[in-house]
């Protein structure tokens, strides 16, 4: 069997690694025999293909790196060796004349890597110990950042070093030294320029406030703002949005809501809100909220950094979950860890009695799923040509288990199916971490794509131009109310300066925006085209309003969609029988269970389409009620009070500390509460006992 041939990337990476050092090689040649005509080529190649790596091939500089072989030592061996060529062009008495150009080729060569040291420096000095946003931190002398020149150094040496190198390559031919001297003065001057801008900001005027000063900072604000409930998150970039599927009813919440993050890059990536976001990366930073009026925090999800704010003992801690589904995800034994633990209705609570992990039922409180507040309830079988189908199936998950997912075994079966239906309107909206742990579901993904491109190359109609006009209007709206627009290089500092304190009423603005862009999008795609949904719009919710039936895996998805009552059917991965998966996973009760060879879809569409072939209607409503409780009163009001109740358990228990600590200790030895100092300046603030 003949081996496969590369894939084209691996390919490229290794023809510019041979181009680039082959270009070494004659130029090093070129250098000893001398050449110059082979000498400029060889250099000139060189050249374009560094500029190839930093625009194209990333990856190629790092495994330099690692082999020792950064930009540094690539340009110093480039100069060199025109250096060399040079002077055995020349005479013998011409090495004195090329001295002093020697000399100012270290002298650069001695400014890059000073301005490296001072980067690093202020890159230091603007990285501050509490990241913010939706917030005034002016008081820190926040300011723009650095050009990214001056904080790359591959970058900073191919633009700053350019005319030192063309100044040699320019005298090569006729042995004229004034053009290598040029280059090498303009080369001096470019770094003497960039050493200046580095040390005016290490200034004490000019540089961002201190840890100290920064701290004090955040304990006033602490004082002045008041938060009483949070939503404590820390993960992976790409788990960034079991977060933002509780911003809306967070901000629903009476009280001072505050996001608590740990890693600085999740600050943006948290979706548009007004709530205040802090990030505090270090534990120390952590603990100054056990001193703040912070009473509960909300967690959508176990990581490794839970354990470390769980040690506050003045705060409760709540397990919200992400989604529920009948995963064992969804019953994990570190939910004891937490005070109490927040299910949508009575499943979940069986759930955690029958796993027996700790989680005893006193702890467990029922508030429903205030995000589906906003999922439109079924109103009958499809009325125009097409029937939507949504199939988003979850992802391979962590433990290799084949019933995690059905895109490998099903997908490309399921989707073939209905597409065979000309009355079908398929949308198709994959996990986000599909194939992050298992390649052959990124491939699967990667097909069912192309099966969907495919049909639509034969079914595309045209788009409404009135209606694509109006959503490009409301795209625009909404992107410049959710985007910041930061400048080419922003760091994490100049970030915190552009997104300030929102505007009053940036967040009912952003909410008409949302729901008049969502309904523009349906609005303009062609009648019947099927879609791929990978963006952040539309949301999953807005998908359901549109679907007349879902197609999942064992998953929270399922247990959403319910709060519509429409039809939905599961993909059988496990290999058991379907009373056998019935009985074991209890959100399928009310569903259509499908098989690895799809041959169920065309009956499950004719029960969509007729209403009275329907027999789970009445199963879909009493499962709704066991997964998600009852829609009176409304969740977010339930989530609501139970905020209030375990804020109010959290007081009750200050209280009980502070009355015990009195009666043992006098009053002066008593630790303090951090609190704002009566002239409300931004200082340290005054302490008071607890």
């Amino acid at each position: 069997m003949p081996l496969p041939l590369p894939r084209p990337p691996a390919l490229l990476k290794g023809l510019v690694t041979l181009v680039l050092a082959a270009a070494f090689a004659a130029q090093a040649a070129a250098a000893l025999l001398p050449d110059v005509p082979l000498l400029l080529a060889a250099t000139t190649v060189s050249l374009a293909t560094e500029g190839v790596l930093y625009r194209w091939q990333r990856g190629v500089l790092s495994l330099f790196a690692k082999s020792h072989a950064d930009i540094t030592v690539r340009h110093v061996m480039r100069d060199l060796l025109l250096v060399v060529g040079l002077l055995r062009l020349g005479e013998q008495d011409r090495e004195t004349v090329y001295t002093p150009l020697v000399a100012g080729l270290l002298a650069f060569y001695v400014l890059h890597c000073a301005i490296q040291a001072l980067s690093v420096l202020v890159r230091r000095t603007r990285t501050l110990p509490v990241v913010t946003r939706n917030i005034d931190a002016s008081a820190l002398r926040l300011s723009p950042a650095p050009s990214v020149l001056l904080r790359r150094p591959g970058h900073r040496l191919l633009v700053f070093g350019l005319p030192a190198t063309a100044g040699l390559l320019a005298a090569a031919p006729g042995d004229e030294p004034v053009y290598a001297a040029a280059g090498i003065a303009l080369s001096l001057a470019l770094a003497l320029t960039g050493l200046g801008a580095l040390l005016l900001r290490l200034l004490p005027g000019r540089r961002p406030a201190g840890e100290e000063e920064v701290l004090a900072w955040f304990d006033a604000w602490l004082a002045e703002y008041r938060p009483t409930v949070g939503l404590y998150f820390s993960g992976g970039a790409s788990s960034a949005y079991q977060a933002n599927m509780w911003l809306e009813p967070l901000a629903g919440l009476d009280g001072k809501p505050v996001i608590v993050l740990r890693e600085r890059f999740m600050v943006q990536k948290i979706a548009a809100t007004d709530i205040p976001i802090v990030c505090l990366p270090k534990v120390s930073t952590l603990m100054r909220l056990e001193h703040s009026t912070l009473q509960v925090l909300i967690h959508p999800s176990n990581s490794g950094k839970t354990s470390q704010v769980l040690r506050i003992p003045t705060i409760r801690h709540t397990f919200v979950n992400h989604g529920e589904s009948d995963k064992l995800s969804s019953c994990n034994p570190y939910a004891k860890a937490y005070d109490e633990v927040w299910v949508a209705g009575p499943a979940a609570r069986e759930r955690y009695a029958l796993a027996e992990v700790g989680v005893e039922d006193k702890d467990v409180v029922e508030t429903g799923r205030p995000q589906l507040d906003g999922v439109l309830p079924y109103a009958g079988p499809p009325t125009g040509p097409y029937t939507t189908v949504l199939y988003a199936p979850t992802w391979e998950g962590w433990d290799g288990n084949p019933g995690n997912t059905s895109v490998i075994a099903v997908g490309e079966n399921l989707v073939r199916a209905l597409l065979a239906d000309p009355g079908v309107r398929l949308l198709y909206k994959p996990h986000p971490l599909t194939g992050s742990v298992d390649p052959r579901a990124g491939a699967a993904d990667l097909r069912i794509r192309e099966l969907i491109r495919a049909a639509n190359r034969e079914r595309t109609g045209a788009r409404r131009a009135t209606a694509g006009a109006e959503l490009a209007r409301l795209t625009e709206e909404l992107d410049r109310l959710t985007t910041a627009d930061f400048r080419a290089g922003a760091d994490t500092l100049e970030r915190m300066l552009v997104q300030s304190a929102p505007e009053p009423g940036r967040a009912e603005a952003v909410a008409r925006a949302t729901a008049a862009w969502e309904e523009a999008y349906w609005a303009s795609l062609p009648e019947g085209e099927h879609q791929i949904i990978t963006d952040a719009r539309p949301a999953l919710y807005s998908c359901f309003n549109v679907a007349d039936l879902l197609i999942s895996d064992v998953s929270s998805v399922i247990s959403d969609f319910l709060a519509s009552e429409k039809p939905y059917a599961v993909a059988n991965t496990s290999g058991l029988p379907e009373e056998v998966f019935r009985t074991a996973f209890p959100t399928v009760a009310a569903a259509t269970v499908l098989t690895p060879d799809a041959a169920g879809v065309p009956s499950l569409l004719e029960t969509v389409r007729h209403p009275e072939m329907d027999m789970l209607a009445e199963a879909r409503a009493a499962l709704k009620l066991r997964l998600l409780g009852p829609a009176d009163p409304p969740s977010q009001e339930r989530f609501n009070a139970a905020v209030r109740a375990l804020c109010a358990q959290a007081r009750d228990h200050r209280a009980r500390v502070a009355e015990r600590l009195a009666a043992e200790r006098p009053a002066a030895e008593l630790p303090g509460q951090r609190t704002q100092p009566a002239s409300g300046g931004a200082g340290l603030p005054t302490t008071a006992p607890r």
